[in-house]
């Protein structure tokens, strides 16, 4: 069994799904509870992981120092490091930050490290998320790799058996992630095991939970809800009631798809039209935390409606299931010591008194294993692989407030983009991609007259679990036929700009 101590990342969770696909056991703790449980269950290995603090922040986390004393295998990751680097005399400052993609390059002077740095190459891409660096090593360790700008980003002490990261092997982007974690659990002697995802234990788990009681369930067509929804429909049948909340900040075919999901779970669908009710909901409003909260709060008063007709028709309504993964729950402030980066209008955008209990089936899942289980339950793949599409839908991709005006425009640039990388060939190899109505307006000329109109910003990317992004290459010749058509074609539009922001340090979103 591995130890993981959990010191607030973003990628903490994340770090436990690498190590579990590798066939290891893992426990994850506070850091608080971290020296106790070492000592009582003595795992193979111990895993920091990053977080957002300074290790000489008021109130930053710390472990018992006595955890070094145990002599079982250390992996510290950025903040990990960090701590570790301060604890045992070495020097941390407020130094360069560092934030995507990174070139590592190997120490070839020195035999330390081979165990860990078995298998990977002289130069890899790794990806960086800090603030502080270190700047003196404590004694003891000896460097096994370098970035431009940080000369300890890979570091050893083989006497105490802790190896230092100041990147993430956990995240997609670093090259080589899954060697190095490998590597690790070599290094502390773990045995792999079978580590295949068992959709018949999450749905006995549904059925545990919700017993005789009916399920209403929030649809909106995306992979991530279809696949909760056909978990449940699987678990209990008729007991499970599927709204979809036709509020108009969805994609124009989104009604079709969603009634295609329906049809093939074999369950009968509400649909409930409140476009009107919910573009006055959100007038007036222009911060994006206040937006997502209002669009979170507002489609909770429609499946409150929802149950209460159902309630009179002799239906024990308890649960409300909804479509949630583990990126929406850390970008939320999912643990103790993790940052909240946006609340999600399914998770730190709900109400805090509500008549339904949550059912979140794919919650603890990543969006590549939540399209595993849906191709695992045998859905259709323009079910599974579907483009995502944000819960609160256009109104996080509208800067500034929604009216039904910048709606219909949103739409309509959203329209051409769409259009445009089909055409390429090219919308089944990106990840995401939609343009943002950026609340910014820039000097144009049109029809030989000075015109000032807002810009819109397009966000196309590539990436598999949400926790990490690039921006997609795509080909010049694309991009302007995009940029002409949505200047052309969108009303009072003055200029499109291509957002180039990896992530991190940039979320997915704007909003």
């Amino acid at each position: 069994m591995l130890l993981l101590v959990d010191f607030g990342s973003q990628t903490a969770h994340l770090i436990a799904r690498r190590l579990r696909s590798l066939g290891a056991k893992v426990t994850i703790v506070t850091p608080e509870e971290a020296y106790e449980s070492a000592s009582v269950h003595k795992p193979k290995g111990i895993i920091f992981s990053g977080g957002p603090q300074s290790v000489y922040a008021d109130g930053s986390p710390k472990v018992d120092t006595k955890i070094y004393e145990l002599g079982i295998p250390i992996l510290a990751i950025c903040y990990g490091f960090q701590l570790v680097a301060r604890d045992l005399g070495g020097e941390v400052v407020g130094g360069k930050k560092e934030y995507g993609p990174a070139e590592c390059q190997m120490s070839p002077s020195t035999s330390s490290g081979q165990a860990i740095s078995k298998g990977l190459s002289n130069n890899f891409v790794v990806w960086m998320s800090h603030g502080d660096e270190i700047v003196k090593l404590p004694g003891g360790f000896v460097t096994v790799g370098s970035t431009e700008h940080v000369p300890f980003s890979f570091a050893i002490d083989e006497t105490r058996k802790i190896i230092g990261l100041l990147f993430h092997p956990e995240v997609e982007h670093t090259e080589h992630g899954d060697v190095i974690l490998q590597n690790f659990m070599d290094y502390c002697g773990i045995i792999p095991e079978n580590a295949k995802i068992d959709t018949n234990l999450i749905i006995q788990s549904i059925r545990e939970s919700v017993c005789k009681s009916y399920v209403i369930g929030a649809i909106s067509g995306g992979v991530d809800s279809t696949v909760a929804g056909a978990l449940v429909a699987k678990a209990i049948g008729d007991h499970f009631i599927p709204v979809y909340v036709e509020n108009g900040l969805m994609r124009e075919s989104n009604r079709e798809h969603v009634e295609k999901i329906f049809s093939h779970l074999g369950v009968r669908a509400d649909i409930v039209d409140c476009e009107t009710e919910m573009l006055e909901k959100l007038q007036g409003i222009e911060d994006p935390e206040e937006k997502r909260k209002t669009i979170g709060a507002f489609y909770i008063e429609v499946f409150e409606r929802e149950m209460e007709k159902h309630v009179k028709d002799g239906k024990d309504i308890q649960f409300l299931m909804q479509g949630t993964i583990y990126s929406d729950v850390i970008e939320s402030k999912g643990t103790k010591h993790a940052d909240k980066i946006k609340s999600h209008h399914n998770v730190g955008g709900l109400p805090e008194k509500m008549k339904l209990k949550l059912l979140e089936p794919v919650r603890e899942f990543y969006k590549d294993e939540v399209r595993q289980i849906g191709t695992l339950l045998g859905l259709p793949s323009d079910f599974v692989q579907k483009q995502p599409f944000p819960g609160p839908g256009y109104g996080v991709r509208i800067r500034g407030e929604v009216t039904k005006e910048r709606l219909e425009k949103e739409k309509h640039a959203d329209r051409i983009l769409l259009e445009e990388l089909e055409k390429a060939g090219l919308l089944d190899q990106v990840f995401i991609s939609f343009p943002v109505m950026t609340g910014a307006d820039s000097v144009a000329v049109k029809g030989d007259g000075r015109f000032f109109g807002e810009v819109i910003a397009l966000r196309v990317v590539e990436s598999r679990d949400v926790m990490t992004a690039v921006w997609s290459r795509l080909p010049y010749e694309v991009l302007q036929r995009i940029s002409s058509r949505i200047v052309n074609e969108v009303t009072e539009v003055s200029r499109v700009v291509y957002d180039i922001s990896t992530k991190p340090p940039a979320t997915m979103e704007w909003e």
